[in-house]
């Protein structure tokens, strides 16, 4: 499969993408799987509940995650190349919880290899929970690629 990369001359300073995802059991099952991260908090309704969040939180990277998916996919997209991210994470997530994850351009500067984005997440009432900046740059050329990938 041949993969279309992104060009600093398909981006523009006020373009946008967003992706949503519903949190479910699985993904924190998944998530606590590949991190380690078994925080009660996360884990254990009993604990959860006597904190002031009242119940089990998702894990603030798990949401924040998705900026990787915007960066790699929609926005700059193919060829991206993640290089910082500022995070202030504003409001819990719950299980249960719809988020979307928002990009929008601020400045791109080819010549600094530069993509500036602002970047946020809304839950379902559209309220932020995670806002920050993301900066992106984009691959230079690809070696010849056999089957799409290497």
């Amino acid at each position: 499969m041949a993969y279309q990369l992104t060009t600093y001359d398909d981006l523009k300073v006020g373009q946008t993408a967003s992706l949503q995802k519903t949190i479910t059991e699985k993904d924190l099952d998944l998530f606590i799987q590949i991190t380690g991260d078994e925080n009660p908090l996360h884990i254990d309704d009993d604990f959860a509940r006597q904190t002031f969040f009242g119940q089990r939180i998702a894990h603030g990277m798990l949401s924040a995650a998705f900026f990787s998916t915007l960066v790699g996919m929609h926005l700059p997209g193919i060829g991206a190349i993640y290089k910082s991210q500022t995070l202030e994470f504003l409001r819990p997530v719950f299980v249960g919880d719809t988020l979307t994850a928002f990009f929008e351009i601020i400045a791109i500067d080819p010549e600094q290899e530069r993509i500036e984005i602002k970047s946020w997440i809304d839950n379902q009432a559209g309220e932020n929970v995670i806002e920050g900046k993301t900066v992106a740059s984009l691959l230079r050329g690809l070696k010849k690629m056999k089957r799409g990938r290497q």
